[in-house]
């Protein structure tokens, strides 16, 4: 019978997500040495060649493909196993590590960790490490993280085997003008009549995108005349009259301004989408279930 190497298949998997040996050391804390000789053997153990050169660099063959959804099946029941383990040693009450985008940790993790508390039982200790989405799903592959919340723009696709996703909310974008905008008080505000406007967000990331994406959907391309990436300097600008901008409803909630004022979109209804991810099978783990329940009934306070 062939022999399956978990550790061995995990190198492999980072081989995939990385493209080099020397990336796949890098982030399993390996000589690439150590990398090629533990790959080696995995294909004698299979049976198959499962690298091929590609000029400098090794690409992954078809037989090296196969293995690997066969595997992530594995390494899903290994998730669920060590969760259920977890729950019996622990009960409920384990530690849920979460890495949450900027606006995420006030809005929806700060909320989660309150709710969690005032239940009769003991909750999960929940710890937070702010990041956005490329390191939060970094984190989560790499078992430094059980749960990563990120834009869904942003996140894997639902037929990515590693994770399992869960949508929380379509977060509302109002606009943020000075409180002495000619527009401040007009009845059915629309993006288009903001089209002459300055505007302020960030030059890159995905604020930027979701902006400029928002504004092309009304049928005009924002002119960005400030660039900024915090809220707090954001809504500083739209106070001193430098601009206008889109804000996502949770930033808003936690950052007030007397002179500046939020208009609904009604018309035009932008959102952002908000998601949960967590390694495809730890769903299971009571801790882990007990914060997405906590997410999910958070989540419903910005519908």
């Amino acid at each position: 019978m062939t022999e399956w190497d978990v550790k061995k298949l995990r190198i492999l998997r980072t081989l995939r997500d990385r493209g080099t040996v020397t990336a796949t050391a890098e982030a399993l804390l390996m000589t690439p040495s150590a990398v090629s000789q533990q790959l080696t053997n995995l294909a004698k153990q299979l049976g198959v060649d499962l690298l091929e050169a590609q000029g400098r660099r090794v690409r992954l063959t078809d037989a090296a493909h196969l293995v690997l959804r066969h595997a992530e099946a594995v390494f899903a029941q290994l998730e669920r196993a060590e969760a259920e383990l977890t729950g019996y040693l622990r009960g409920e009450a384990g530690e849920v590590r979460v890495a949450a985008f900027s606006t995420a940790v006030p809005a929806l993790v700060v909320p989660v960790v309150r709710l969690l508390r005032a239940e009769d039982r003991p909750g999960p200790d929940v710890r937070v490490r702010e990041a956005e989405a490329a390191q939060a799903y970094e984190l989560l592959t790499a078992g430094e993280v059980d749960l990563a919340l990120s834009l869904a723009a942003h996140a894997p696709t639902a037929r990515d085997p590693r994770f399992s996703l869960f949508p929380l909310l379509a977060d509302p974008l109002d606009v943020a003008l000075p409180a002495g905008h000619a527009l401040a008080d007009a009845p059915g505000l629309r993006l288009a009549d903001l089209a002459a406007d300055r505007w302020i967000f960030g030059g890159s990331g995905p604020w930027s995108e979701i902006t400029t994406a928002a504004c092309e959907a009304a049928g005009f391309v924002p002119e960005q005349a400030h660039s900024a990436a915090g809220w707090t300097a954001i809504l500083a600008l739209v106070e001193a009259g430098m601009g206008v901008a889109l804000v996502p409803r949770m930033a808003s909630r936690e950052q007030r301004r007397e002179g500046v004022v939020m208009r609904v979109l009604e018309a035009d209804r932008p959102r952002r989408h908000v998601v949960a991810a967590v390694r495809h099978g730890a769903e299971s783990g009571p801790a882990v279930a007990r914060v997405l329940a906590a997410l999910t009934e958070t989540a419903r306070s910005f519908s």
